[in-house]
């Protein structure tokens, strides 16, 4: 398909400009409103997206990080002294070939994700209760979709 050329659904041009809005919007303000409370310490969103990385594919390399988040490797082994430091990753050299790391989440990155997880689940809810019934179960049956997107979005060379 060109990708110029917008899907179509239902013979009408889907437009993904409205989508991406809304999702980086959404996402915004889950992670904004979701940290209070949670006795969690605060961590930027780019750290936050090293550490989703490297939990979804333990034994990563800081390359492989950056390449996966589209980030100068010197910025993304500056934030993994970060999260090293903070006991949040652990990085472990192969013993046949010093140069590789691996890196690896630790117990408290994963109690801390499984938190913030809880907090913005708890977001939604909140304002999803704000909606009348018929848009909680279009959210509901398009959770299907979003998640193929999401995949669709993570597979290499879809940059």
């Amino acid at each position: 398909m060109d990708r110029s050329t917008p899907p179509r659904t239902d013979g009408k041009p889907l437009d993904p400009r409205p989508l991406a809005v809304a999702i980086l919007d959404i996402s915004f303000e889950v992670r904004r409103k979701s940290h209070e409370g949670t006795g969690v310490l605060p961590l930027s969103s780019g750290v936050l997206d090293v550490i989703r990385v490297i939990e979804r594919h333990p034994g990563i390399t800081v390359a492989e990080v950056a390449a996966r988040l589209g980030r100068q490797l010197s910025n993304v082994s500056s934030q993994l002294r970060e999260l090293v430091a903070l006991g949040l990753v652990t990085r472990e050299r192969d013993a046949a070939d010093k140069r590789y790391v691996a890196l690896h989440p630790t117990p408290e990155s994963v109690r801390i994700k499984t938190v913030l997880e809880g907090a913005w689940a708890a977001a939604l809810a909140t304002a999803g209760d704000r909606l009348d019934d018929d848009d909680r179960n279009r959210l509901a049956a398009a959770l299907p979709a979003l998640e193929r997107l999401a995949a669709a979005l993570a597979e290499p060379g879809q940059d």
